[in-house]
């Protein structure tokens, strides 16, 4: 009988345990991908402005010596990421593979125009500078329209600031909540011992002496939790890495390391933190006041 109802406080105590490791790994994981998405809202926002392309189409008239002399001079200018020629051919065939029939055979001609496409870096792609940059660029005499996306750049730009401050702000929050479901957690395991916090309290145990081991379990519990959340984080990153490259997340791994050792060093700190009060708690309370 009671070597049964020894298994059964073990198994309890291991579920116990078990839930609590749970809930920070979870947590903590779910925090780590928003502070990914906080560190690299900027490096997105560049993705996807760095995609808006100004296309500079040529007069026909236009000089072969001149067409190289401005791809180069676009090439290397502070704003430009890519440059890149595209002949009226390779973009008539583009089309074609696009609408998915030869529109050249029906007209009889081929109406598009050899043209220069200019991806912008991040910095430069805003409605002011953007319409500065086509109005020098359309100053030059074989070059007859300077065309992009008007539209979409000022939509663009109100997006990311926009979502920059909404990334802000659910962060705070479920940050908040974080802490608050693994203190609910710890608390929980925690209130299951209270009688035994009261009964060393009342034969004369001192409150540090009481509080070292439910601390020092529940750190090593945070820690567990912690490095649990950070396998699953790093599968996470490895795999959106291999399906989206372009974001780039493994090209400053400065970062990452200062997300995983934040991860780590909160699931910790909330671990220790929660523990100290949740005992605080019951070793402050009456005995009669343990029942409710």
């Amino acid at each position: 009988m009671g070597k049964s109802f020894e298994q059964y406080q073990k198994r309890k105590l291991i579920s116990s345990y078990f839930s609590v490791v749970l809930s920070i790994a979870l947590v903590l994981f779910l925090l780590g991908i928003l502070g990914l998405l906080v560190l690299n809202t900027q490096k997105m926002a560049d993705h996807f402005k760095e995609q808006i392309t100004i296309s500079v189409f040529l007069k026909e008239n236009a000089k072969e010596v001149e067409i190289d002399q401005l791809q180069k001079s676009l090439s290397m200018a502070e704003y430009t990421k890519t440059a890149i020629y595209v002949s009226k051919e390779e973009a008539a065939e583009k089309h074609t593979e696009e609408i998915g029939e030869n529109f050249i055979e029906f007209l009889g001609y081929n109406p598009l125009k050899n043209s220069i496409d200019v991806n912008l870096n991040a910095d430069f792609v805003s409605p002011e500078k953007i319409g500065e940059i086509a109005e020098e660029i359309s100053a030059k005499g074989y070059v007859d329209e300077v065309s992009y996306d008007q539209p979409l750049v000022g939509l663009l730009n109100d997006n990311v600031k926009r979502i920059s401050l909404w990334i802000l702000v659910a962060s705070g929050i479920f940050t908040f909540i974080a802490v608050l479901l693994i203190n609910s957690s710890i608390r929980l395991s925690i209130y299951s011992k209270r009688f035994i916090i009261k009964t060393m309290q009342m034969v004369g145990a001192t409150k540090t002496f009481i509080r070292r081991p439910f601390i020092w379990t529940n750190v090593k519990l945070g820690m567990l939790g912690s490095l649990l959340a950070l396998l699953t984080l790093g599968g996470f990153l490895y795999y959106f890495n291999q399906n989206f490259p372009e974001l780039g997340l493994f090209d400053d791994p400065t970062i990452l390391v200062l997300l995983f050792v934040g991860v780590f060093i909160l699931g910790i700190l909330i671990s220790l933190i929660s523990t100290y009060l949740a005992t605080q708690r019951f070793l402050n309370l009456r005995t009669d006041e343990l029942y409710y």
